[in-house]
């Protein structure tokens, strides 16, 4: 009998790089125990298990004589998803959403296929069509137009498609599929890899819209290789944590839109509720008057906000000032802290500092920065900021405050939610005071804010 011959290589599970034989250190990302052993003999006529149309001669052409598409785009339910895509599903495109266990990923997009009125084939290699099921009941939708398929192999899944003609195609999730052209394990870089070319075949050749979810790493990275995110035209990031209610949707890669969007969704009794005034939420809803508490209108992406800057100063215990931040650049905190010891004579290099920003979201935009600072300086004295008072400007090293971009947004959705003064930059170019209700006070030191709160 004769001895089936197995070819195998080694994959890079960090970056996708492959070698003959196992090495330490990968030479492409230079991470080292990341090689593992994969099979990749093709079986005979594999060439022909995936077809999709004739075969075109295909001719280079100049680029003035392209004629363009128009990117038909596919309205999903709820504004916060299509914002985010940058108006919708685009016609021929695969959308890869990866985030945590358990954080919502299958409960939102089963949610769009149920509301958005498009004929969907939702494809789980994780779950029962019983499961899919109880949390489709729960949810609640229109269920006529959304179809049930439990599958891993991508030529079935195909095969399906070309009979059900959807509108749509929903993978649950890539990391469980295989095709027969490889040999190797569900989840391995080369069954991903193959798995994601035929896909995005089936998708640019007939021109329906593909989203996957993705398993992450215990780094947080999408699980298998870094060309995954570079084959898929959108990448989205469903963030959040468990312990909390809101959740962001937060786009990295989008070829038809912005990538500085986000949407905010609330975890309930009936799955994730859309949060259309994430200002009204972020912000904590109290009578009392406390110390260490500060507003900031900030942006993310094209939406103004508010969120509530919590600060705790007190002395250190241990002789050495701990210093820790929640949604918050704990470097850029260093920062802030070292200019109020150098600029403002503050003496709280002994004082242990925490910040964190309500709501359990991440911020890194610079003009929360004096918000950051009154906030450490309420706790430090103990005497609380002004009610209906919000901050918008950055701080630089010198201890300046520094214009941040579209201000005149920040102001009027201050104004918006009831707000009666906000601190600003006074080299902020081309504002009108006079053309809002609310007091805006603009500043060029530090001091000039720490004098107009405190006395």
């Amino acid at each position: 009998m004769a001895k089936v011959k197995v070819k195998t290589t080694y994959f890079c599970q960090s970056c996708g790089a492959q070698s003959p034989k196992w090495i330490g250190k990968c030479s492409s990302c230079n991470e080292w125990n990341t090689y593992v052993e994969e099979v990749v003999q093709k079986q005979q006529g594999s060439e022909k298990i995936f077809s999709v149309g004739s075969q075109k001669k295909v001719q280079p052409h100049r680029i003035d004589e392209v004629i363009p598409l128009d990117n038909q785009r596919y309205k999903l339910a709820g504004n916060e998803f299509n914002r985010v895509l940058g108006g919708g599903l685009v016609a021929g495109s695969i959308t890869l959403i990866g985030g945590e266990p358990g954080i919502g990923k299958s409960t939102l997009l089963l949610k769009t296929a149920l509301k958005s009125g498009l004929k969907t084939l939702y494809v789980s290699g994780e779950e029962s069509e019983e499961q899919i099921k109880l949390r489709a009941e729960r949810i609640g939708g229109e269920m006529t137009n959304c179809y049930l398929l439990t599958e891993t192999n991508t030529q079935n899944i195909l095969h399906h498609c070309r009979e059900l003609q959807p509108d749509f195609v929903i993978i649950d999730s890539i990391q469980t599929l295989h095709t027969a052209v490889i040999e190797s394990s569900p989840g391995s870089i080369s069954q991903i890899r193959e798995c994601t070319s035929e896909l995005l075949k089936y998708a640019k050749t007939i021109g329906v819209p593909i989203v996957l979810i993705g398993h992450i790493t215990k780094d947080g990275a999408i699980a298998g290789p870094k060309i995954l995110e570079h084959m898929v035209d959108t990448v989205l990031q469903f963030e959040g944590d468990r312990n909390h209610v809101y959740r962001i949707l937060r786009s990295v890669k989008n070829r038809f839109g912005s990538t500085n969007e986000l949407g905010i969704y609330e975890m309930d009794a009936a799955g994730l509720q859309e949060v259309e005034n994430p200002s009204k939420v972020l912000i904590s809803d109290t009578d009392e008057s406390l110390s260490g508490v500060a507003i900031a209108s900030t942006m993310d992406g094209a939406r103004p906000m508010l969120i509530e800057v919590q600060a705790l100063a007190s002395t250190a215990a241990y002789g050495t000032p701990q210093r820790t931040a929640t949604g918050f650049d704990l470097r850029r905190l260093n920062m802030l802290l070292a200019v109020l010891e150098k600029r403002c004579g503050f003496r709280i290099a002994q004082k242990d500092v925490f910040i964190n920003i309500a709501g359990g979201i991440k911020v890194d935009d610079p003009s929360i920065d004096m918000a950051v600072v009154c906030s450490i300086l309420s706790s430090n004295v103990d005497i609380a900021i002004a009610p209906n008072t919000c901050f918008a400007a950055e701080v630089g090293l010198s201890g300046e405050i520094r214009p941040v971009p579209r201000i005149d947004q920040r102001i009027s959705e201050a104004e918006k939610m009831g707000f009666e003064r906000i601190y600003i930059s006074k080299y902020n170019k081309g504002i009108s005071v006079s053309n809002y209700d609310i007091q805006v006070i603009q500043v060029g030191k530090i001091g000039e804010v720490l004098k107009s709160l405190f006395g």
